[in-house]
């Protein structure tokens, strides 16, 4: 998507009102492999100036969290690493993204997602500024308001969170 497309798609007034983030998993916070020992052990691979994006974002007072259809404790340890909830094993990801709001007491047009994939599409419909990694299975482009440059595990989640980052504190909410 042309960068003019992209700015006009999630201009900075819409950036600067979030005040939750919500996060798939496999696909957003990794690059969608998984590897596997011989001893069925699994692990996947972070980008760590995610992690540097998400403390920026919950320094100005931004929430954070994973939702993840996956269970794994890779998903948990890193939740755990990055300190911000996660909830794992959901099958219907907008009913978890619809609790996570009433919890935070956020409402819906402040609520971002980024995901990957078909999954996601439900969550994509419960926010409203719903946002694909650049690498996101096609299918799910009709259904957000932005894709980022990055793919999934490979810078994605900090760009979402500059971008969040320099609306609020330029724009403030």
């Amino acid at each position: 998507m042309p960068r003019s497309q992209r700015e006009v798609l999630l201009d900075q007034h819409v950036l600067s009102t979030v005040r939750l983030i919500i996060l798939d998993f496999d696909g957003v916070l990794t690059d969608n492999f998984v590897y596997v020992s011989d001893r069925g052990i699994e692990s996947v691979r972070c980008n760590r100036s995610d992690g540097i994006g998400i403390s920026m974002v919950r320094s100005i007072g931004v929430q954070v969290a994973i939702v993840s259809t996956e269970t794994n404790d890779v998903v948990s340890m890193r939740a755990k690493k990055l300190r911000i909830p996660c909830r794992q094993g959901v099958e219907d990801k907008a009913s978890v993204v619809l609790e996570l709001q009433k919890e935070y007491g956020v409402a819906v047009n402040e609520t971002l997602f980024v995901g990957n994939d078909i999954n996601d599409l439900p969550a994509f419909a419960a926010v409203g500024v719903p946002v694909a990694v650049s690498d996101a299975y096609p299918e799910v482009f009709p259904h957000v308001l932005f894709r980022t440059l990055r793919p999934g595990g490979y810078g994605a989640v900090r760009e979402v969170c500059d971008l969040v980052y320099r609306a609020i504190t330029t724009h403030g909410r």
